[in-house]
């Protein structure tokens, strides 16, 4: 009986990195849509769009019992709170993106998952131990390399990407627990209600009508998003958020990929090592749970 829960636990872990890495792809392949977006229409008008999407595909699946159980959810105001932060988060990185270079702000911003790990300890009780701190660190070391930064003053464009990483760190520990409480379909309910209110607000005003092919772009958008987030929010129940924090460093890698497939970027040798070093942090992390739980 112990051997066949240890099994049930060690297979839950591998889902939640399968998972919380595949929702990082399609994250990749949405932020990719939206690059190619913007250039014509608002970021606020891309994420009603995208809101809009999900929340009719959940309409199409859970009909409107869903909605009236989201309601009625438990989890309504730690998700709003959850879904407030997000938004703060992505303002501070938007902000300081006006003054800084895209190296510079994927370099700082990827602090998020180191302090993930150190607020999984403090919120959420998580031991970690020191395989993961390594691999947390060999990750962010494949990120620097990548992006090869220039040095950094103490400004306040970089204080907002900072800030933007601790928010985004946040708004993750706070799924992790919110995770465990409630449906998935209703999360995401919840966290598209709030957005699409938000976004519809200033959409009054900036209202740009979209092509053809943008429609097409905004309803894939959407649908890429709606899927990273039952993704994400699945690995998130499966999973400790230490272990998982680490394979947030691959959407550096599919977005250097989509870079290439789409404009052309080609990518500099350090690109190759840094992403040796981001998938050697995951293998340490997959290594280390597959021992430990041989060992118990």
């Amino acid at each position: 009986m112990a051997n066949a829960v240890i099994l049930d636990t060690r297979e839950r872990v591998y889902a939640g990195i399968v998972l919380t890495s595949l929702a990082y792809f399609l994250f990749s392949l949405q932020d990719a849509s939206i690059k190619l977006l913007v250039t014509a229409i608002t970021v606020w008008q891309i994420l009603f769009f995208r809101s809009a999407t999900i929340l009719a595909a959940c309409a199409v699946i859970g009909g409107r019992k869903l909605f009236e159980e989201s309601l009625r959810s438990p989890i309504v105001r730690p998700m709003l709170l959850r879904s407030f932060i997000i938004l703060a988060a992505w303002l501070c990185y938007y902000t300081a993106a006006r003054d800084l270079q895209l190296a510079e702000l994927t370099t700082i911003y990827f602090a998020a998952p180191i302090i993930v790990t150190v607020l999984s300890i403090f919120v959420l009780g998580e031991d970690v131990p020191l395989a993961r701190w390594i691999a947390v660190l060999v990750g962010f070391a494949g990120v620097f390399i990548a992006c090869d930064p220039a040095r950094l003053g103490l400004s306040l464009p970089v204080a907002l990407v900072l800030a933007a990483a601790f928010l985004w760190a946040l708004s993750i520990v706070l799924l992790r627990k919110i995770a465990m409480q409630e449906r998935t379909l209703i999360q995401i309910v919840l966290n598209n209600g709030f957005f699409l209110v938000i976004a519809g607000i200033p959409l009054l005003f900036l209202w740009q009508t979209p092509a053809g092919g943008e429609w097409l772009l905004l309803v894939g958008v959407g649908a890429l998003g709606g899927l990273a987030q039952f993704a994400l929010f699945e690995g998130m129940k499966r999973a400790p958020v230490s272990i998982i924090a680490p394979f947030e460093y691959t959407s550096l890698v599919w977005s250097f990929l989509l870079g290439y497939l789409i404009w052309g970027d080609i990518a500099r040798r350090e690109v190759f090592i840094g992403a040796a070093l981001i998938f050697s942090a995951g293998l340490i992390i997959i290594a280390t749970e597959h021992f430990r739980k041989r060992a118990v």
